[in-house]
C-alpha cells in the first residue's frame, strides 16, 4: 500500500495534464472541418431529407426547437434517419454542440 501512496502525486499530475490537454484541444476544435468530415454528406447535399447548411428557413425552424434539443437529436439520432452522433463516433458531446453551432451560424 505504501508503494501506491508513494506514486500518488504523479497520478494527480498525470490526470491534471490530461485534463488541460483535453481543454486545450476543445478550444482549438475545428467544427468546420468536422462538419466536412462527418456531416457534409447529408447536410451539404440534402440526402435523407437533411436540412442543407445555408438553407435559412429550414435552419430557423430547427433553431426554434432550442440548442439543447438540436444537440440531443445529434447525439441520439433522429427519426431513424439521422444516425446517432451524426456519424462522428469520436466526437464528444461538446464537439457535437460546436458542429451544430457552426451549422446554425452558416445558415443565417
Amino acid at each position: 500500500m505504501k508503494k501506491c501512496m508513494k506514486y500518488w502525486p504523479l497520478y494527480v499530475i498525470g490526470v491534471l495534464v490530461s485534463w488541460t490537454s483535453f481543454a486545450a484541444e476543445s478550444e482549438n476544435y475545428d467544427a468546420a472541418a468536422a462538419y466536412q468530415t462527418s456531416c457534409f454528406a447529408c447536410h451539404g447535399t440534402g440526402q435523407a431529407h437533411a436540412p442543407v447548411v445555408g438553407d435559412v428557413i429550414e435552419w430557423e425552424i430547427r433553431a426554434e426547437k432550442g440548442m439543447e434539443t438540436l444537440v440531443q437529436n445529434t447525439i441520439n439520432g433522429l427519426n431513424g434517419i439521422m444516425p446517432a452522433r451524426g456519424l462522428c463516433a469520436d466526437c464528444s458531446d461538446e464537439q457535437l454542440r460546436a458542429i451544430v453551432e457552426y451549422m446554425l451560424e452558416e445558415s443565417k
